[in-house]
Order: structure tokens, then sequence, then C-alpha cells
């Protein structure tokens, strides 16, 4: 199958991501976005989002009517700059300033002058985590200190990320202030590794210019879209923030892959995975990409190097703290119950059938397996390959673990709009068909 006869799907995806030069979409997704956050502030019932809401459903407006502005000067035949791709860029930077770093900014703000609702728990966590590492050698408390803690605070005391996560916490265990909340320090480091990513794909654009065809570049701002003015992205970063600079250290990794540098790309994925599991499969993945390549060795090096080498000090200082907070808790196994409850298919069978979180587990089991035959029989040869089997597998875990949360659709959603950015810029008119899936490359 070649690359000139794309599905369907492909085709009215592609159909509707042009659409009046992408402002349709960029309409639709302001739009829809605005309604979200008006909901939010008005019937949340967690106050960090409700207070997130309030400042978003005005940020998403204003890019709303912006849009409809350029709408109508390119119906009129307008030629200028403001219809273009960098005015749609130039927005989508608005949008993010104002829906999720100025919310970061406002709440850690609040949060210093004594406001007690202006942080979910896991911002806390990871602050804890930052001052434990800072004064025992370590970001987890063992199974018996955990018991110890009164029973509302039990949660608190698990720190379910790997130790790199706890550098997020650093600044506010030297000094208290607005500036040292985790979620600016989380923002910082999604804000520099989607820079990172940006500017590795326009390097690889212009090293290989596809002519007047501005396709490349369009691709590459719905796949930032999708990882920031999204309100489930921005609505975490603002919120509790801990999976934004994976995710982004992921798509940084993967255009890496697409600009061919394996050893850099294993290198962000390993960073990923030093904060945060949700990055493993995807380092596996890109460890199967580098095989295929004679780089797996390079992709490996980084992918699982600097995962193992964050987790060594935690294991030596206090190996039974490191198998509690990291395993037992997010299986289930801990002293509290994970509150990542979103009724998934996976937590329906584990809360409604007899032994329905084995049930769960061997699904998952099954699914991983899957993937990983595939992987051994056809392991992706592409970059854009790479990212739909992450994109479509941590979707399969997400909707099959028994503990899970709707707000982890933000991986798979960002990693499978990212792909078509993936392209290489001599094949930039192309988008992800079967055969790119399967392992084989598509001919123009």
């Amino acid at each position: 199958m070649t690359a000139d006869h794309p599905t369907a799907l492909r085709r009215r995806w592609r159909t509707l991501d042009t659409a009046a030069g992408g402002l349709a979409l960029d309409l639709g997704l302001y739009a829809v976005s605005a309604v979200f956050a008006a909901i939010t502030a008005v019937t949340s019932t967690l106050l960090p989002h409700r207070a997130w809401g309030a400042v978003a459903t005005v940020g998403y407006l204003i890019a709303t009517l912006a849009v409809v502005v350029q709408l109508h000067l390119r119906r009129r035949g307008s030629a200028s700059r403001l219809v273009g791709l960098p005015a749609r860029w130039a927005v989508t930077g608005f949008v993010w300033a104002s829906t999720a770093l100025l919310p970061v900014l406002w709440q850690s703000v609040e949060r210093a002058t004594g406001r007690t609702d202006r942080a979910q728990e896991e911002v806390l966590v990871v602050e804890q985590a930052g001052a434990r590492l800072l004064e025992h050698g370590t970001p987890y408390l063992g199974r018996d200190a955990i018991a110890a803690l009164p029973p509302a605070e039990q949660l608190l005391g698990y720190t379910p990320y790997q130790p790199g996560m706890a550098m997020f916490g650093l600044p506010r265990a030297l000094v208290d202030a607005a500036w040292t909340d985790a979620r600016v320090w989380l923002a910082v480091g999604t804000a520099l590794a989607l820079a990172l990513a940006v500017a590795a794909l326009r390097a690889a654009h212009r090293a290989h210019p596809a002519g007047t065809d501005d396709r490349p570049g369009a691709a590459l701002l719905r796949g930032v879209q999708a990882a920031t003015v999204l309100p489930i992205c921005a609505l975490t970063l603002a919120t509790g923030g801990d999976d934004l600079p994976v995710l982004a250290l992921c798509l940084l990794a993967l255009a890496l892959a697409a600009a061919d540098r394996p050893g850099r790309a294993g290198l962000a994925v390993g960073l990923a995975g030093a904060l945060k599991l949700f990055a493993w499969p995807v380092a596996l993945v890109l460890i199967a990409w580098g095989l295929t390549r004679r780089a797996g060795t390079r992709v490996a090096a980084g992918a699982i190097g600097l995962p193992v080498a964050t987790l060594l000090p935690a294991l030596l200082v206090d190996r039974d703290a490191l198998t509690e907070n990291v395993l037992r808790f997010p299986l289930g196994h801990g002293l509290v119950t994970s509150p990542a409850q979103s009724p998934f298919p996976g937590y329906l069978i584990a809360t409604a059938l007899p032994a329905g979180r084995l049930i769960a587990a061997a699904l998952l089991v099954a699914a991983g397996l899957a993937i990983a035959v595939r992987l051994a029989r056809r392991p992706p040869r592409t970059a854009v390959a790479t990212a739909l089997i992450c994109g479509y597998g941590l979707l399969a875990a997400i909707v099959l673990m028994p503990s899970t949360r709707f707000g982890y659709l933000l991986y798979p959603l960002a990693l499978l709009t990212w792909a078509p950015a993936l392209h290489r810029t001599t094949d930039s008119s192309t988008v992800p068909v079967p055969g790119e899936l399967s392992g084989r490359t598509t001919s123009a």
C-alpha cells in the first residue's frame, strides 16, 4: 500500500485538519475547550480545578474570538499574516500561556499566601519527595513509616514515581516561596523539552525542505496543541503537573528519532523513565526501533541506563521503601488504596466481577504480550510507526489498568497526534498508513 492511498479514516482526518487552512479545527478546539473550562469552574468538586477553570475559560474564549477574526479575514481573501501558520502558532502560544502557565503562577502565589486549596496532592507528594531526598538520600518512606502516619496522611506518604521526580521538589525543600512550587519547575521542564522537540523537527525540515508545502509545519503545530492547550493537558499542568514533563520528554525522544538521532532519543526517553513508569513502554518501543537501524545499543544506553542510575541510590538506601512505593502501591498492595479510579473497563472489571482484579491484570498482561510479539515480529522502522505503537499501546494499558485516571489519556492523545509531525520531510506529504504501522516503509 502506498502513501498516495491513505485509508478513508486518514483521508477524513486530513480533510478536517486542513479545512480553512487548519483554522476550522482550531476554532472547534478552542470553543469546546472554553465550554469544558467553564463547566469545570462551576461544577468541579476539586477546588484547584475550579480555580483553573475560572482563569482558563477567559483564555480559551479570547482564542476563539481570535480564530473567528482569522476565518473572517481568510473568507475575504485577505493576504494578511494574521491568517497564516505563524499567526496560528502565536494564538497557540497565547492559549498555553493563559490556560496553563498563568494558572500555574496564580495558584502558586495564592498557595504561598496561605491558601491550602490551590494544589492537588501530587504537588505535595513531589515536594515531600524532594525534602526526603535532601534529608535522607531517598524520596521514599518505608511501609512502617507510612503506617505510623495518621490515617488521613498515609496516602500522601506514598511517592508512586521514579526517583527523578523528586528533583522538581528540591527547590521547595530549600526555600518556601511561590517560585519554588513544584508546578513552576514542572512547567519549566515541560516547556524546555517541547522547545527542544520543535527545534529538532524544524531543523530536520530545514535540512530537507519540502518546497512551498507547509504541511510539516501544520502537523507540528497540531502536535504541539495536543500536548499543551488541550484542556486535559493544561488542567493537569496547572493543578498537578507531574505527567507533563514525562510526556514532553517522550515527544522529544520521538522527534530525535525522526531526526535520526538514536542516541539522543534514548537519553530523552531515559530522562522520562527516570521520572515515571509511564515512559518505560515508550522506551522499549524506541529500543525496538533502534534495532532496525543497528542503533539499539545507543538507544538502550540512555533509555535503560538513566532510569537504572536514578534507581540505584534509592535501592541502596532503602530497598523495601522503594519496592513499597514504586511497585506495591501502584499494584494495589499498599496500606491505602490509590485514588486513581476512573470508570474504564479495567477498573469496572476489577470492582464488579469475582476475582475481577486478577481478570483485569490478566487482560493487561495479554495486551502487553500481544504488543511484545508484534515488536518482535515487525519492529517499527520509522518514528511515525513508533509513535503510533506507543499511542495505541498506552491507550490499551490505560483502558485495562485496574487503577487508572481519566487524565492519563493525555499520553495516547498527544502521542497519536504527534505522529504526523514525525514524517521525514522528504515524504512530508504523507500521513500514517497501515503499511508504516506494520513496519513497512511506504513509497511515494
